[in-house]
C-alpha cells in the first residue's frame, strides 16, 4: 500500500463574478476532497480603475447573504455559521468563517489571490456557502489587518468597493 497516492480529486466548483464602480473580476472556488478531509481553492481575478481599486492591499471576506444590493450592505456580516458565530466584520475577527488573506492590487489596478481554507465548504453541511441564502463574496476598500476591533469601526477592511454573488457551476457528486 502507497500511503501518499491519494491525489485531490474536484468535488465541487462556484464561481463569483465581482463588479464595483470602475472594478471587474471573478473568483473561482474548487472543493476539493482528499480522504476523508475537504478544501477549497479560492482564486479572485480583480481589476480597475486606480482612483477606485488603489494600489496596494485589499480584504477579501465571505459575507453571509447571496446579495449584492444597497452599495453591497444587503450581503450582510462575515460568513461566520454555528453556535458560536458572530457575523460583525469588526469585533470577531480574523476568527469568521468567511475571512480570506489580502488581494494585492499592482500599479495598473489589477491583482490576483489565490489561497486555500477549510473554513467552509462548497458541498452541503453546516460550512457550505452555498446554503441558505448564498454568500457573497466582498472586496473592501482598505487592506485587513487580521484583528479586531469595536463594532462598526470598520477595522477589518473599510469600505465595500465590488462585490460577486457565490454561485454553483459544476458538481461532481
Amino acid at each position: 500500500m502507497e500511503l501518499f497516492s491519494k491525489e485531490p480529486k474536484e468535488f465541487v466548483r462556484a464561481r463569483a463574478d465581482v463588479v464595483g464602480d470602475g472594478i471587474t473580476g471573478e473568483a473561482i472556488f474548487i472543493e476539493y476532497k482528499v480522504g476523508t478531509g475537504r478544501f477549497v481553492k479560492v482564486t479572485v481575478g480583480l481589476s480597475g480603475d486606480v482612483e477606485k481599486l488603489t494600489p496596494g492591499l485589499h480584504a477579501v471576506h465571505v459575507h453571509e447573504k447571496g446579495t449584492c444590493e444597497g452599495g453591497f450592505k444587503c450581503a450582510g456580516g462575515h460568513f461566520d455559521p454555528g453556535p458560536a458565530g458572530n457575523t460583525d466584520p469588526d469585533v470577531n475577527h480574523p476568527f469568521h468563517a468567511g475571512d480570506l488573506p489580502n488581494i494585492e492590487i499592482d500599479e495598473e489596478g489589477e491583482g490576483r489571490l489565490e489561497a486555500i481554507t477549510t473554513r467552509f465548504t462548497l458541498s452541503s453541511g453546516p460550512l457550505s456557502i452555498l446554503g441558505r441564502d448564498g454568500t457573497a463574496l466582498m472586496i473592501h476598500g482598505n487592506p485587513d489587518p487580521y484583528k479586531g476591533g469595536p463594532a462598526g469601526s470598520g477595522i477589518s477592511g473599510g469600505p465595500r468597493i465590488a462585490c460577486g454573488v457565490v454561485y454553483k457551476v459544476k458538481n461532481h457528486e
